[in-house]
């Protein structure tokens, strides 16, 4: 799209090229319907729905589902990326510079630490929405292989004041990756009030629209929100045209654009679970085990019908017409029911056993929980009497397990998020002046993400360095000879310690400041030696005066 183009000719393109993204990915949603209703069923019929704003609120969308595993599956499956990756009382980033060297400069630590706070404090305030948000990201990619979410100033009285976050739903959005299979392109088709859209984009919404703002403001309209790369950047512009990506707002009614403008970086992180060659959207576990789900589901039917006759079960009687006013009533007396012998004449129809059913059934369950990682935390639940060796063990198996996961999701979602975030809080001011010496080296730095299972890692690690100490005082104590100790660089020892148990830098005194401590103390003891060797040395004078010359 060129900016020479007319208005209504670019909000042509954009309206035909997010019918295009969506006529491609038919395949998806017949697939993401079928897993809703039966993994999420709250997100049932929105698929089909095409505009889900038309939808019917608050109807029912269980029909379909008969056993509840694979959503309660879902919701731990999310509970445990969140705690893997995200956790809501921990610092799981840190920010680093990419040169070791400018790590070893205080200023330079300095500055991350209180970066690294600072994203922290934005991220987690209550108006940004992003604890509850990455929860549904995490959902997202459970049930339906993919998640996205929007990250944008967050606006308080007409200001922008930090940072707000929203997921996406994967039925709005569609994308499209790079060359280098980088998601760089998102069009976004979701319904809009009337009163919405004018408060958003005041004159430029379309007359037959804005007609309706006095008698029908509540009614929905379809918009367009295209972010794309900007082929045509003028780097000498400092408004949109001059910026990497650029975001336009159309209205599919009338057929015009709202808005133009752009970002620094893309605002839309998309995230997949696994992939398969040629395809854009991921693959998510509830698809992996979807027969599982549906068998399942068809065995509790069955198990249902079965239960239901063993309690309430069928009669057989003898077609002679004495039972015909047999009673089921507490306590009825039915005449007949028996023959001169005793015999009964009545008899149950015989059902099946329901412990096979339930073995089949619990068979399902299994696979269900395997997909969702659910049996893979319930390690440490079922054997609680594990020695700390068996713990950490049980703990890097974790990692091993988790580790694709996890990495698909920093790369994905959460490093460019991040990359987002300070985007954001530097054009809003909200960060510190940059030191000299990072500046010169362009600002380059990385992301290392401090999750628990890394950091139980890094515990362990710090954990043996301290036995050995301990082990080598032992010896050093047993032997009298301190020598043992002189293996150990305690220099570099404690500052690794502070950084394995996460102790923020600016806990930490300065390198000249050990020095300056340090001389003193061997000032002080240089002092006190010569305090304490005064009476011998006065002694020796005395002794020197009266002796025979």
């Amino acid at each position: 799209m060129a900016d020479n183009l007319g208005q209504d000719s670019r909000a042509d393109a954009v309206i035909k090229r997010a019918d295009q993204l969506k006529g491609n990915r038919s395949n998806w949603e017949s697939h993401w319907e079928e897993v809703a209703e039966r993994v999420w069923p709250s997100y049932s019929t929105l698929f089909e729905a095409g505009n889900y704003a038309d939808a019917s609120k608050g109807e029912k969308r269980t029909q379909e589902q008969f056993d509840s595993t694979a959503s309660i599956a879902l919701t731990r499956f999310a509970s445990a990326m969140e705690s893997m990756l995200t956790p809501r009382n921990g610092i799981w980033h840190q920010l680093n510079a990419t040169n070791p060297d400018l790590m070893k400069m205080r200023e330079v630590r300095l500055w991350f630490d209180e970066v690294n706070r600072l994203l922290f404090k934005y991220r987690y305030m209550p108006n940004a929405n992003f604890a509850s948000q990455i929860h549904e990201i995490y959902m997202s990619l459970g049930a339906f292989g993919t998640g996205s979410m929007f990250v944008d100033d967050l606006i308080v009285r007409g200001r922008k004041s930090g940072i707000r976050y929203k997921s996406m739903f994967l039925g709005e959005v569609f994308f499209c990756t790079n060359h280098q299979g980088i998601v760089d392109t998102a069009y976004r088709r979701f319904p809009m009030t009337v009163r919405q859209m004018i408060q958003q984009f005041g004159d430029a919404v379309p007359k037959s629209i804005a007609e309706n703002a006095d008698n029908n403001p509540d009614k929905n309209y379809e918009v367009i929100h295209c972010i794309r790369p900007n082929d045509e950047m003028e780097t000498n512009r400092a408004d949109f045209r001059g910026m990497p990506f650029r975001s336009i707002y159309v209205s599919v009614e009338g057929r015009a654009v709202l808005k133009e403008g752009g970002y620094e970086t893309f605002p839309m992180p998309v995230s997949r679970h696994v992939t398969t060659p040629g395809e854009l959207y991921g693959r998510s576990p509830a698809m992996q085990v979807l027969p599982a789900i549906k068998t399942l589901n068809a065995e509790k039917k069955t198990v249902l019908k079965q239960g239901q006759r063993i309690v309430d079960p069928v009669l057989l009687a003898y077609d002679d017409g004495v039972l015909d006013s047999f009673s089921m009533a507490p306590g009825a007396l039915n005449y007949g029911g028996v023959n001169e012998q005793g015999r009964s004449l009545i008899q149950t129809l015989p059902t099946g056993s329901l412990a096979i059913a339930n073995e089949m059934m619990n068979d399902e369950r299994a696979v269900i929980n395997d997909a969702f990682l659910v049996t893979l935390f319930q390690i440490l639940v079922d054997t609680p009497q594990m020695t700390a060796t068996e713990v950490m063990e049980r703990a890097r198996e974790k990692g091993a397990l988790l580790a694709p996961t996890m990495g698909r999701q920093q790369s994905e979602l959460l490093g460019p998020m991040i990359e987002r975030e300070l985007d954001i809080l530097s054009r809003q001011g909200k960060l510190p002046p940059m030191p000299q010496v990072l500046i010169e080296a362009e600002g380059e730095y990385k992301i290392e993400y401090d999750s628990p299972l890394s950091r139980a890692q890094k515990a362990e690690s710090g954990a043996g360095t301290m036995r050995t100490i301990q082990w080598a005082a032992e010896i050093a104590a047993q032997a009298q000879d301190p020598s043992p100790m002189d293996w150990f660089n305690f220099d570099e020892i404690v500052p690794y310690l502070a950084d394995v148990n996460a102790m923020p830098v600016r806990f930490l005194t300065s390198e000249d400041d050990v020095k300056q401590k340090r001389q003193g103390r061997q000032q002080q003891a240089e002092t006190q030696q010569l305090i304490d060797a005064g009476p011998s040395v006065a002694a020796m004078m005395k002794s020197g005066v009266g002796a025979p010359t």
